[in-house]
């Protein structure tokens, strides 16, 4: 029996997890499946064939404690997915620049850097919106997230410069398609579509995550959906076991088109929504066995 680690957080009591549905399709190919915390230091790494990233959703928290805790993975001769250097580059939503100049419709971003003037007067009149929403450029769940108004800007003027005061930022129309049609996600496991799913925010939020309320469905993806998920992906290299590639359409903003905007390129420790399609713990399985394969035990 093979063994790999789901690498995790101390404690998964605050959210919502569904990595527990591949453990009987894993053990059916022949892994022992074990959930680790990424922040112990009292494991042999070693001592495990491979180590997923799954639910480690404290790590925007020390982001260099974690790059260093792979680290430790990798030089154990443990294989790590996604690997290491995905992480680096995934880590800062700086990613976004990066598939855009490769031709990727991204959701219009303003990369703001820690230190510099925050002066969100100048990004509403760029963007000629008037919501804009601002987030850490390292970030997960939703932490940090601000949906603004000009006048909201202005009366939380002092809170939005000591959060950002010594971090990197993204500032971005808020597209209201968000509430009103919701954010769609594309999974696939390797080069292959898994399945998609709808989030919608609860009423009066633009948050989609089950922890804040939101509502998941599944969905059958329109083939232009599809079609800029395949597209974004292409663009990643190395390639990645799992990814998810996260929309919305421009509906409801100036000169919209109907396009679906990319707004995140999840491949560090998406939640893989295994509980909407029944198929995809075994499909996901079938998938990491056998691209395992090329990689013999120690």
């Amino acid at each position: 029996m093979k063994r790999v680690a789901f690498l995790s957080i101390d404690s998964l009591d605050a959210f919502v997890c569904y990595d527990h549905l591949l453990e009987a399709p894993l053990r059916a190919l022949g892994w022992e499946v074990e959930t680790v915390s990424w922040h112990r230091q009292d494991i042999s790494w070693q001592d495990y064939d491979a180590v997923l990233i799954r639910s480690t959703w404290d790590y925007q928290d020390n982001p260099e404690a974690f790059l260093k805790a792979l680290e430790a993975i990798e030089d154990s001769g443990a294989h790590l997915e996604n690997p290491l250097e995905l992480v680096r580059w995934n880590l800062h939503k700086g990613y976004l620049r990066d598939l855009e100049r490769q031709g990727i419709r991204v959701v219009p971003t303003l990369f703001r850097d820690a230190g510099s003037p925050l002066n969100l007067d100048d990004a509403f009149a760029d963007a000629g919106v008037s919501e804009l929403v601002i987030k850490p450029a390292i970030s997960a769940n939703a932490d940090q997230t601000f949906r603004l108004t000009p006048e909201t800007a202005k009366a939380r003027h002092q809170e939005l410069q000591r959060v950002f005061k010594e971090r990197d930022a993204l500032i971005q129309p808020y597209f209201p398609a968000i509430a009103t049609e919701g954010e769609f996600s594309v999974f696939f496991f390797g080069d292959t579509f898994s399945h998609a799913i709808l989030k919608t925010p609860k009423t009066d939020d633009f948050r989609v995550q089950e922890e804040h309320g939101g509502h998941l469905q599944a969905i059958e993806p329109e083939p232009w959906l599809l079609e800029a998920a395949e597209e974004a992906l292409s663009a990643i290299r190395p390639r990645p076991l799992y990814a998810r590639a996260d929309f919305v359409r421009d509906t409801g903003l100036p000169g919209a088109s109907g396009d679906f905007y990319l707004m995140e390129m999840e491949l560090i420790e998406p939640s893989l929504y295994f509980n909407l399609d029944p198929d995809s713990p075994a499909r996901f399985a079938r998938v990491f066995h056998a691209w395992m394969d090329p990689f013999p035990s120690e």
